[in-house]
């Protein structure tokens, strides 16, 4: 064996660094942050095998590779002959409100995504889940013609079987039911849930499958949405997936704090879209939806919603942009509640620019968390935060997994997407602009009563914790890039 290393140990050693040099240029040329590229950098030298596996799987960029260049962009134009009555031109936006965030809002995304800005919606906001769950079935319940369903995570529970029990009913009545589900998010539902639900009728496919040899490109890639569509009037979208401890809570967390959005009116295209377009995705275009005219129920409340959607097969990290911009132009208060708050140097730099320009920052985020690594990482930037003088609170409360934005009281955002780089960069997220004062107010009156049960973070104290706790986050904090 020496004799034989001796002889053929030169050749292995090429290979090797062959290899990783190979990696380390394919990481240079990836025109990613460049703190991520040094980071991945230096774990390929320092760990060579694993970093490499580590990359393969995580660390590679396929925004608009070859895998999603078959998606088709969201076009509302099969849609048009419903909505132009209650899109907004951006001359007719920009004149109409008084908000400069607004209005610059909504000009990014019509640039980056092509959503319009639609009126004549009617909006509600579900903090609870057993109220948002009961709102959700009792719209199947009525629905006459279609159910179309998405959501990371699926499971075979109570909430999971009420749902399935009722969609096959419907399925059998005639209606067009379909369901998306993450194949990661949702990997423990059996095959025996999911046949059940097919021999009923109701259409139902995995999202990224996982399986050799695309399991590389495909695990890091993820459908974080949460869509419902019936009948293409309602719609709800959110943080809450179909599982019961969005309505029961968390043995280990506590009790389950979300925000999940009821809309109806034609913002429901927009959702609608996205879900077509990840369906002829996942279905390689074999169950085609036929778009009709639809006619939305006329509303007092005439709630104007923009609809953005974002993810590795868009041109623009659109609602990284969206969350930019509406920070970048407050001129009041930030109030931002994340479960999972890992930013880039670019959100990060513009609250803290926010701050120190005299805009009243606050940022609520959980005590404890579902996932440890992720949690210490947010918790390495609470510091930086605290140095711009940004208000931090810790919820005590349970686990608030509510994914919200609200800026200025005439605008807020309620969506999928966290607060962090993979929602960014990596995830497939839907997040919906609500400019909506009274919606917005009432949103973040909610959100101060969650800081009364909440703990701000005192700077002396935090400066002053242990160095168990202080070595965690300095470590979580160097990896975050890379998450």
């Amino acid at each position: 064996m020496a004799v034989w290393f001796a002889e053929w140990g030169w050749l292995l050693s090429a290979l090797y660094f062959i290899t990783i040099a190979a990696t380390v240029l394919l990481v240079i040329l990836d025109k990613r942050d460049p703190t991520k590229t040094t980071l991945w950098v230096v774990v390929l030298v320092l760990l060579p095998v694993l970093g490499f596996l580590l990359y393969l799987f995580f660390g590679r960029n396929l925004r608009r590779s070859r895998i999603y260049k078959r998606k088709k962009p969201i076009d509302l134009s099969g849609l048009r002959e419903s909505i132009d009555p209650y899109m907004v031109s951006l001359p007719e936006w920009v004149e109409s409100t008084s908000s400069s965030v607004n209005a610059s809002i909504a000009r990014l995304l019509l640039n980056n995504s092509r959503s319009p800005v639609l009126r004549g919606n009617r909006a509600k906001v579900y903090h609870q889940g057993r109220e948002a769950f009961g709102a959700l079935l009792a719209d199947i319940e009525s629905a006459r013609e279609f159910i179309h369903l998405e959501y990371y995570i699926w499971s075979a529970d109570t909430i999971g079987t009420i749902m399935a029990e009722l969609l096959m009913a419907k399925a059998r009545a005639g209606l067009d039911v379909r369901i998306l589900y993450d194949a990661v998010g949702s990997w423990g539902l059996s095959k025996r849930y999911v046949r059940e639900l097919q021999e009923a009728g109701v259409q139902i496919f995995q999202f990224q499958r996982v399986r050799f040899p695309y399991f590389a490109d495909r695990l890091n890639y993820r459908n974080h949405r949460k869509i419902a569509v019936i009948d293409g009037t309602i719609g709800h979208m959110g943080g809450m997936n179909v599982a019961d401890k969005y309505m029961d809570g968390d043995p280990k967390l506590g009790s389950w704090y979300d925000s999940q959005l009821r809309l109806v009116g034609p913002s429901v295209a927009a959702m609608h879209l996205i879900f077509i377009n990840d369906w002829d995705f996942v279905t390689h275009y074999a169950h085609p939806f036929e778009f009709h005219r639809v006619e939305y129920p006329n509303t007092p409340e005439n709630v104007a919603v923009q609809v953005a959607a974002s993810g590795p097969e868009t041109n623009w990290a659109t609602i990284m942009q969206a969350y930019f911009t509406a920070i970048a132009k407050a001129r009041h208060h930030i109030y931002i509640c994340s479960p999972y708050f890992v930013p880039n140097e670019s959100i990060l730099t513009a609250l803290r620019t926010a701050s120190l320009s005299g805009v009243e920052v606050r940022i609520l985020l959980p005590a404890k968390s579902d996932s440890r690594f992720v949690h210490w990482a947010t918790r390495s930037y609470i510091q930086t935060l605290l140095d711009a003088e940004i208000q931090v609170y810790l919820f005590q409360g349970g686990f608030n997994h509510s994914k919200t934005v609200m800026i200025d009281s005439t605008c807020c955002t309620i969506g999928s997407a966290n607060m962090d780089i993979r929602s960014f960069e990596d995830n497939f997220e839907v997040v919906a602009l609500v400019y909506d004062s009274a919606l917005t107010q009432e949103m973040e009156a909610d959100f101060l009563v969650q800081l009364e049960r909440s703990q701000r973070v005192s700077p002396i104290a935090w400066r002053e914790r242990g160095f168990p706790d202080r070595f965690k986050d300095a470590v979580a904090s160097l990896f975050s890039p890379l998450f």
